[in-house]
Formats: structure tokens, C-alpha cells, sequence
């Protein structure tokens, strides 16, 4: 639902002239959430603009012979349905490639194209749970938690864009297509290095620790006076000197069990239990100032309405879109910037069935092919 659409828009942004395919009923993404602007869901809205859409039966002969159309001309293919559907539509890349030799086709899926989970339906929380993701987030008091965004949905997306991109440059050099497959277990395990060193050397499952770190102290959040939280690292030695000086209690940087970086870690919670005890005597006002004066390695955890009203990632993350339906709303722009080809938002995510297969073949006329820069 959402890896191949994120991947896609990403090209986009970059150019592409993404076309999305939808069933009779739509995109199941436009149902998705309770929160709707003109009938799509807020969702959908998110990873869907810079498309133009269409709307094809695949189980029927006209659908399949207006897809057929689109890929004999097209640059790239996502699919991100379970293994085996495409085949069964007449429209696997072993079918494709015949037509178009040339086609980049990429595969993403839940748990692979082979194996004995190939089959199994994938969201994005059971695939952290499957992947281990779960098991290192969260505390030993809390149990293994899902983080707070899609994470196995959105890091496979990013790694399938990087596989398009490879694969295209590889077409450069040969001429010839290939097909990208990708599952969204494999990118999830990918994801945790370099965990998977530690996991080797030792054969011990990373412990779950919250906002701490098992080799840095202090790494945590601590509470100000007005009831705030402030993310501080100190990486080494001089940062924790920093710190001190700027939390004016100079006296820990000599205090033998907060001194070096071994001491810290075998005194992990008297440094918890000593810095809480500074923080909370001063609002985050304060700590903002006298940290950032000083250097320190810090970051005041933000509320959503401050990080989307912070003047930088208004002028520079937040772009304003309309809905045919709804009226208009709001998207985070690519960060990606680029000197001379600069990523744009040129279309609002598509309504239903706003184009034709006819319109964007043009009755045999070519599809305008890829570029990867405006």
C-alpha cells in the first residue's frame, strides 16, 4: 500500500512521468485512515503526488491489453503486489521483457518471491516484528515496540528507488533492462546495521534501552522545570566537558565516576540520576540558550506543531497542494536538493480515474519516456 507509491513518487519528484494504476474501486490507500479530505484519505494523499492516474481491470482482456500498452513503452514498472499476481495477469516481467526488452521491473513484496512465506500478507508492523525491528525498540520495561512511523514501509521504498536508479544506469551502459526485486523483510534486516557485526561477534540480542545507548553515557532525555524534554549525547570525553560547563556544575568533569568515558558507563545511572536532578531546576528556554551557546550535543524534543511551524521547514519541506474535491492541503516537500535539477511538486496526487489508457498511449503514440531530471 504504501512501499511502491512512496518509491514512485520519489521519482517523481525527480522528474519521472509517473503514471498509477488502479483497480475499478481504487487505490485501497484512498479508503485508508478516518481522516479524508474530499473522499481520499489522508494517506493516500501523502505518497501520491507528481502522478497521473488511470484506472485498469486487470482481470478483464481490455485492462490487460491496456497495460500491456503502457509497459511496451515505459522506462519502468513497480509492482508491489504478492508474488505471482503480475504472472498471473499476463503481465510478469518474463512476459514484459519480450515486449520491451529495455524495461526496468521492479518487484517489491512482503517476504520474497520465494520461500514458504512468499504468500503471507506483509504490512509494515508485522514486518518489524518479523524482522527483529521490534525487539530492539522500546525498554525492558515496555516490551518490544513498533516505532512511531512505517518504518519497514518507507526504508524499503528508499532502497527500491535505489535499485530503479542503479538499474537505469545499467541500461546506459548494456541497453537492456533487468528486473529489481525487493522484499520488505529483507530491506527491514538490511536496516539494522551495524548491529549485525555486534550480533555476530558476540551472538547476543542488542538489549532494549530506550532513549539510552549501551555504549555512550550520557544518551538520554531528561526533564526541564517546565515539564519538557531535552535529548543529550555526549560522544566523548570533551562533549561531556562541554556539557558540564554549560549545565555550571564544572565540578563533574573531575568527579572520578563521571570523568572518562569508562567511568561514565560503569555509573550510567548515578549520571542519569545527577543530570535529571540539574535539568529540572530550569525551563527549556534556559537549556536551549546555555547549551547551544556552549557547543553541546543536545536537541529539545519537539511537538508536531513546532517542528511544522519552525520558519525553516515552512519555507523549505512544506508545500502547499489542492484537492479537485477537498480544497487544499499540505505535503513534505523531497529534501533532496540539487544544484541544476532541482526536485519539484508539479502535480496534486490523481483523482480516481482522471485518464484514459487512450490519452497516455495516444492511440499508439510514444509515452513520454522518463528523464531523471526537469
Amino acid at each position: 500500500m504504501m512501499t511502491g507509491p512512496f518509491a514512485t513518487m520519489m521519482l517523481g519528484d525527480s522528474g519521472a512521468d509517473v503514471i498509477k494504476v488502479e483497480q475499478p474501486e481504487g487505490d485501497p490507500f484512498r479508503r485508508s485512515g478516518e481522516t479524508t479530505l474530499g473522499g481520499d484519505g489522508a494517506f493516500f494523499l501523502g505518497v501520491n503526488r507528481n502522478k497521473r492516474g488511470i484506472v485498469l481491470d486487470l482481470k478483464s482482456e481490455e485492462g490487460r491489453a491496456a497495460a500491456l500498452a503502457l509497459a511496451a513503452e515505459a522506462d519502468v514498472l513497480v509492482e508491489n503486489f504478492r508474488p505471482g499476481l503480475t504472472e498471473r495477469a499476463g503481465l510478469g516481467y518474463d512476459d514484459l521483457r519480450k515486449i520491451n526488452p529495455r524495461l526496468v521491473y521492479c518487484s517489491i513484496s512482503g517476504f520474497g518471491r520465494t520461500g514458504p512465506d512468499r504468500n503471507r500478507p506483509a504490512l509494515d508492523m508485522v514486518i518489524q516484528a518479523v524482522a527483529g525491528v521490534m525487539q530492539v525498540t522500546g525498554t525492558e520495561e515496555s516490551g518490544p515496540l513498533k516505532t512511531g512511523f512505517p518504518f519497514s514501509d518507507l526504508v524499503t521504498a528508499l532502497i527500491a528507488t535505489i535499485g530503479i536508479l542503479t538499474a537505469l544506469q545499467a541500461r546506459e551502459r548494456t541497453g537492456e533492462g533487468q528486473r529489481v526485486d525487493l522484499s520488505m523483510l529483507d530491506a527491514s534486516i538490511f536496516s539494522q546495521v551495524p548491529r549485525d557485526v555486534y550480533f555476530d561477534l558476540t551472538g547476543k540480542t542488542p538489549v532494549r534501552m530506550g532513549n539510552q545507548h549501551w555504549d555512550i553515557v550520557p544518551n538520554n532525555t531528561y526533564a526541564s522545570a517546565d515539564g519538557r524534554d531535552i535529548m543529550i549525547i555526549t560522544i566523548n570525553d570533551k562533549f561531556w566537558q562541554i556539557l558540564c560547563d554549560a549545565l555550571g556544575a564544572s565540578e563533574l568533569k573531575t568527579d572520578p565516576r563521571f570523568a572518562t568515558k569508562d567511568a561514565r558507563l560503569a555509573n550510567r545511572e548515578a549520571v542519569d540520576a545527577r543530570l535529571a536532578e540539574i535539568f529540572v531546576t530550569r525551563d527549556l528556554a534556559h537549556w536551549e540558550t546555555v547549551l547551544s551557546s556552549a557547543g553541546a550535543i543536545y536537541g529539545a524534543v519537539r511537538t508536531w506543531p513546532e517542528v511544522f511551524s519552525d520558519p525553516h521547514v515552512e519555507k523549505t519541506l512544506l508545500k502547499t497542494l489542492q484537492h479537485a474535491k477537498g480544497g487544499a492541503f499540505k505535503v513534505i516537500n523531497n529534501p533532496l536538493q540539487f544544484s541544476g535539477t532541482p526536485t519539484q511538486i508539479t502535480r496534486s496526487p490523481p483523482m480516481l480515474g482522471e485518464h484514459n489508457a487512450e490519452v497516455l498511449t495516444g492511440n499508439g503514440a510514444a509515452w513520454p519516456s522518463m528523464p531523471l531530471s526537469r
